[in-house]
């Protein structure tokens, strides 16, 4: 395998397994939507903010040395925010109504 190749392979195999921990986060995220019950059970809420942040410096760490680009990094990260916004918008709407 030529040094091209691999790094190609790197850049791929450092890409899916982002893609993966951000499915992981999204599964969270849509078993939360199913529920709403996060404003009832903080600590879930805590797990999210957890997994966000670990995963956004697992992202960083994956840019800064150059496995994966700048763009599909936040890309994914903007996904996960965007979910996680529904999420907490939604349990704010259920608690208003409450």
């Amino acid at each position: 395998m030529s040094a091209l190749e691999n790094t190609e392979f790197l850049n791929e195999r450092a890409l899916r397994l982002l893609q993966e921990d951000a499915a992981k986060i999204e599964k969270l995220i849509e078993v939360q939507m199913a529920n709403l019950t996060t404003r009832q059970c903080p600590l879930y809420e805590e797990v999210l903010d957890t997994q966000m942040y670990g995963f956004s410096r697992e992202v960083d760490f994956a840019v800064r040395i150059g496995l994966v680009n700048n763009n599909d990094g936040k890309d994914i990260l903007s996904r996960l925010e965007r979910n996680l916004a529904v999420l907490y918008e939604a349990l704010d709407q259920k608690g208003q109504s409450l």
